[in-house]
């Protein structure tokens, strides 16, 4: 076992936006993470597996899986698969001309995988996946744009639990978490420009729980991937998790999980 979790890097450091059909190379793969990047992928046909942080979701087309840039996946793809791959950087989302578009993929981020109900609004998302594809290749930002957001509404049209938008600070919290969590409000507080008890507010409106248990989820989220994917001791984990005491470390660990580190890592074996 790895003593650090794989990166993979899919995109060249000149795009950040890659539209493609789905490597048939690529049916089977070691679990890994990506380059700061959300990946979308979308399978017409295909069947099999796909694992995100250790839960196995089958392969049942037409359906689409939202890949973050902190989990951990790998694919078991057992027969010939169709479909495409998008590749997100947050450099094309800090560019966007149509804030619209970062709107849309917020709430895309929201899920993890869902299928699509058969519809002749399916037929036009391959016609709008390949006309993405041959425009990422020109420098028209706006077409880009413009065919980005075609797509990303069909998306959202099958979506579910798209209704309500976060665009509070619950929301932006998050996406600070999947930089790597420190277990620490006041710190996501001040990059947040609110105080702590506003940030809990939030939080307990939005996910019905205190900022401190948000934190913990990703925490020990984190530490499960080290846990199932690396062969670093807990000690090494729970340092790299900014915990200054192997003791705490296990504690909070179980806590939260129910059982100690080891014990879920024997779980796994």
């Amino acid at each position: 076992m790895a003593t650090d979790i794989t990166v993979y890097n899919k995109i060249s450091q000149g795009q950040d936006i890659k539209v493609e059909p789905f490597d048939i190379a690529k049916r089977y793969t070691r679990p890994h993470r990506h380059n700061k990047y959300l990946e979308l992928v979308y399978f017409s046909q295909g069947s099999g597996s796909h694992y995100m942080d250790q839960v196995e979701y089958e392969i049942k087309p037409p359906m689409v899986f939202v890949i973050k840039k902190d989990e951990v996946h790998h694919w078991q793809i057992d027969s010939v698969p169709i479909g495409y791959v998008m590749i997100i950087k947050e450099g094309f989302l800090e560019r966007t001309l149509d804030k619209h578009i970062n709107a849309q993929f917020q709430q895309l981020g929201l899920q993890k995988a869902f299928g699509l109900s058969f519809d002749p609004s399916l037929d036009s998302l391959f016609k709008i996946a390949s006309k993405l594809m041959k425009e990422q290749m020109t420098d028209h930002h706006i077409a880009i744009e413009g065919t980005l957001k075609a797509l990303l509404a069909k998306l959202l049209h099958h979506a579910p639990n798209t209704g309500h938008m976060e665009k509070n600070l619950a929301f932006h919290f998050k996406q600070l978490l999947m930089d790597g969590p420190k277990n620490d409000v006041a710190h996501y507080a001040r990059l947040l420009h609110t105080s702590s008890q506003n940030l809990n507010a939030q939080c307990r409106r939005e996910f019905g729980m205190t900022a401190s248990q948000v934190i913990a989820q990703h925490i020990v989220q984190e530490a499960k991937r080290q846990l199932s994917y690396t062969n670093l001791s807990i000690s090494e984990i729970g340092y790299a998790l900014s915990f200054k005491d192997t003791s705490h470390f296990i504690k909070y660990f179980k806590r939260n999980e129910g059982v100690t580190p080891l014990q879920f890592k024997k779980k796994k074996v």
